[in-house]
């Protein structure tokens, strides 16, 4: 069976190289890039799997529904240009698309913060849908927080990719600002004193952060900087 791997690309040359090896077993790659100025779309060049279209952005929901469009393969997996395919998660994709039980199925992905993995703070196994027939399931229009729209049932798969999420903390802080002000909450002051209390207590003693040490301090805190932003934008 044949499969597409959907990534978006917008200066992503930093782990390109090491998601498009991952992807070699595919005998399609679709990039989608918004305007790269790196070295991203030499990288990609190099790859004879690779097919890049262009496309200015129009958000995460539309963007990489056009890149699912433009898959000449029934079954797609949609990547990001952060993650890498595991061996075991290669084998199982293959194998699941051979005989598939369902039409679409949720994978896990192991999350990277500031180099080390993190398995607690519900931030493990993290599961979205990532592998489904395009027949039967395509994104929503969300700008951000973008979702797959499936009336189908949803299997699951056992293996997970990786995702390098954030290098550093100012990274992190960068990153959520934008996603605060493409999808903010409704303003509310109450909520955005109360409800940052309540994320990291959440986040950081009943998802057991305190057991990644340093590091789930430091996670448990920005998330609950986030909340703020979102309420108070």
């Amino acid at each position: 069976m044949n499969i597409s791997i959907v990534i978006l690309t917008y200066n992503s040359q930093k782990y390109l190289l090491e998601v498009l090896q991952s992807v070699r077993f595919a005998n399609e790659v679709i990039i989608i890039d918004s305007g790269s100025t790196d070295n991203s779309l030499e990288i990609a060049n190099t790859f004879n799997n690779v097919k890049i279209f262009h496309q200015a952005w129009l958000g995460f929901g539309k963007q990489k529904q056009f890149g699912v469009e433009k898959a000449s393969n029934d079954w797609v997996f949609v990547l990001d240009s952060d993650e890498i395919f595991t061996k075991k998660l290669e084998e199982e994709v293959l194998q699941t698309i051979k005989n598939p039980l369902f039409k679409a199925y949720k994978v896990a992905r192991l999350n990277f913060f500031f180099g080390k993995a993190v398995t607690r703070m519900g931030l493990y196994p993290d599961y979205n849908i990532r592998l489904f027939h395009k027949k039967y399931a395509k994104f929503n229009g969300r700008e951000v927080h973008e979702s797959i729209i499936c009336k189908e049932k949803i299997g699951t798969l056992q293996h997970h990719f990786l995702h390098y999420a954030y290098e550093s903390i100012e990274q992190f802080i960068n990153k959520q600002n934008k996603y605060s002000s493409l999808n903010p909450k409704k303003n509310n002051l109450l909520k955005a004193i109360i409800n940052p209390y309540w994320t990291f207590f959440k986040l950081y003693f009943i998802k057991l952060g305190f057991l990644e040490g340093k590091n789930g301090f430091i996670i448990a805190k920005l998330y609950a900087q986030y909340t703020f932003w979102k309420y108070i934008k």
